[in-house]
């Protein structure tokens, strides 16, 4: 049965103890799970982490357009025989995904609080959404940072259940958060990742001043010269809760638009 494993730090100690402990020992112990609990709220009110090698917001970049595709709330770096497909979700598009060969790199970006990261708790929902559907997940620290690989529960073309092998990334940015879901070969053999790795960190977020809610996305528009080829991709239906917690494509609701470049 597929369950969440834990990462070291969270393996409980072991150790021998003294079941006779005095009550000031007792209170020790209460005085440090309370801390702790402390330590574990202050954790996921992170403020965002330096970014030297990105990804990047629109004020840190002197000309984001240069061997980019503009995409409007995000700049994306073009790849040579890249396929991007972007997402849409009623009247907006709300995510873009590049398919370079045999491995594909989807991104979305939010609003975030200007003094808190996002990164810590959208992982802990991430993770609970996919041990829900009876899905592992292992957090590690990869090449990105703090990222989740998982294995979710999918239906195979003929009907019978499978396994998808996914990796959840992300950055906390100046009043934005950016998501990467790589799948395909990059995510079942991660050492080969690095092209949609560089991908990410070279995009480029582009916020505006508009006031938003936290973790509202940040919409995109097609770029001018796309060729839109309408996938007719079957609709979803978006479980109630975080928009994060769901499985691979759950805010592909929609027709895909492509456009090979």
């Amino acid at each position: 049965m597929f369950g969440r494993r834990r990462k070291k730090s969270e393996e409980p100690e072991t150790g021998t103890s003294d079941d006779f402990g005095s009550h000031g020992q007792e209170a020790e112990d209460a005085g440090s799970a309370d801390a702790v609990t402390d330590a574990e709220a202050t954790r996921v009110k992170l403020p965002p982490a330096p970014r030297p090698d990105g990804p990047w917001d629109v004020s840190e970049v002197s000309d984001p357009g240069s061997g980019r595709v503009d995409l409007g709330g995000i700049f994306v770096p073009g790849v040579e025989g890249m396929e991007l497909r972007v997402e849409v979700a009623g009247e907006s598009i709300v995510a873009a995904t590049l398919v370079v060969q045999d491995s594909a790199l989807q991104l979305q970006a939010f609003a975030a609080p200007k003094r808190e990261g996002l990164w810590e708790e959208v992982r802990e929902e991430i993770a609970t959404g996919i041990t829900k559907q009876g899905g592992v997940i292992d957090e590690v620290e990869g090449p990105l940072g703090w990222e989740l690989r998982a294995q979710v529960p999918v239906q195979l073309p003929d009907g019978t259940n499978g396994v998808q092998v996914v990796r959840f990334v992300g950055v906390d940015g100046p009043r934005w958060f950016l998501r990467g879901v790589i799948s395909g070969q990059g995510a079942v053999q991660p050492q080969t990742g690095g092209l949609l790795e560089q991908v990410f960190r070279d995009t480029v977020i582009v916020r505006g001043e508009s006031p938003m809610a936290p973790r509202d996305p940040i919409v995109l528009k097609l770029p001018e010269d796309a060729q839109m080829v309408p996938d007719g991709v079957q609709q979803e239906t978006v479980e109630e809760g975080s928009r994060f917690a769901g499985g691979l494509d759950k805010l592909q609701r929609g027709p895909e638009i492509t456009e090979v470049r």
